[in-house]
């Protein structure tokens, strides 16, 4: 199938090299006091079961038209899933439910055991009490090392907090732990 005229070049993927190999202790401990925001991806297995995974590594790409990425491990036991999928649902997590992201990381474990879910109408689970979710249609899987990144294109955002929720701190991960954001937090 021809690409569209108006679709820009494909740009030339370089491989990742380095003239001496990183210790992959150092690159974790640069990263270990970088903030990032927590959530959990939900999604159809092939067979329609609910797969999920937290991930702190979700970024907004593009406002318009709204994108956004995240990366998952190979050896992630959702990655097989997540391969196939054609959509998910991104969960971002306040900063009373760090329990949700701990389950949604603990391997080997039914991981929605005794976890509300509900059903969107085009048939990705989510995650009934997370009040602050998009739905996504999955773009691209991009090989990176030993981990893939996703682009997704956001198809719907929804926030129900209630007036009182609003102003709830977000779940933040740092340094191995989890904290919160706030005006505490701020700076400026």
């Amino acid at each position: 199938m021809a690409a569209h005229p108006d679709a820009p070049a494909e740009p030339a993927v370089a491989p990742v090299t380095s003239p001496t190999p990183l210790d992959p202790r150092a690159f974790k401990d640069l990263f270990r006091l970088h903030p990032s925001g927590v959530a959990v991806v939900t999604l159809s297995g092939p067979d329609g079961s609910p797969v999920g995974f937290t991930a702190t590594s979700v970024i907004s790409v593009s406002a318009a038209p709204a994108v956004l990425a995240f990366s998952i491990t190979s050896i992630s036991s959702s990655w097989p899933a997540l391969r196939e999928a054609s959509s998910a649902v991104v969960s971002f997590l306040a900063h009373d439910q760090a329990d949700l992201s701990v389950r949604f990381a603990t391997p080997g474990i039914d991981r929605f055991a005794d976890v509300a879910l509900t059903t969107l109408p085009t048939g990705e689970p989510r995650l009934a009490e997370v009040t602050s979710w998009a739905r996504v249609e999955i773009l691209d899987r991009v090989p990176a090392g030993a981990s893939f990144l996703i682009t997704a294109a956001v198809t719907d955002v929804h926030d129900e907090a209630t007036p009182a929720q609003a102003d709830q701190p977000r779940l933040v991960y740092v340094d191995r732990t989890y904290h919160r954001t706030g005006e505490h937090s701020q700076v400026g």
